[in-house]
């Protein structure tokens, strides 16, 4: 899947990821701070992955987890900070809550500072229902 958004162009093409854009990008969030560079190649390898792109230049990012059938987590999402302020974001969600692949599926994902972002697209807040269980190392 490629689609384009203004001079942007957002792909599905797992081949055309800048690891080490993520890598780089990962090492400074409050989600993933933590994980080797070893976890997020792996992570990548074992999820739908999608880039936005300037040219050949990747800018965002987001990952989906998926059984393929009853459910997605969606995570790992972010536009470069200079390219922010530009809707790539919303188009990069929405392009993914929309895709016909996820339709019919629960979608989840987990947010400190985005939640406005993710009610545009039909997520809701549920704080009551579930939990977490952090890695041991």
């Amino acid at each position: 899947m490629e689609t384009s958004f203004g001079q942007y162009v957002i792909s599905d093409d797992k081949q055309r990821i800048d690891v080490q854009i993520v890598i780089d990008f990962l090492a400074t969030s409050y989600w993933a701070s933590k994980r080797t560079p070893e976890k997020i190649r792996q992570s990548i390898e074992n999820s739908l992955c999608y880039g936005v792109y300037d040219g050949e230049k990747m800018i965002g990012f987001a990952r989906i987890i998926t059984d393929g059938v009853t459910m997605y987590y969606l995570c790992d999402v972010f536009v470069l900070e200079a390219y922010r302020q530009q809707g790539i974001s919303k188009e990069l969600v929405r392009v993914i809550t929309e895709s016909s692949e996820f339709a019919g599926m629960t979608g989840m994902l987990g947010t400190k500072d985005a939640h406005g972002l993710y009610e545009q697209y039909g997520f809701e807040r549920d704080q009551e229902r579930f939990m977490r269980r952090t890695p041991r190392n």
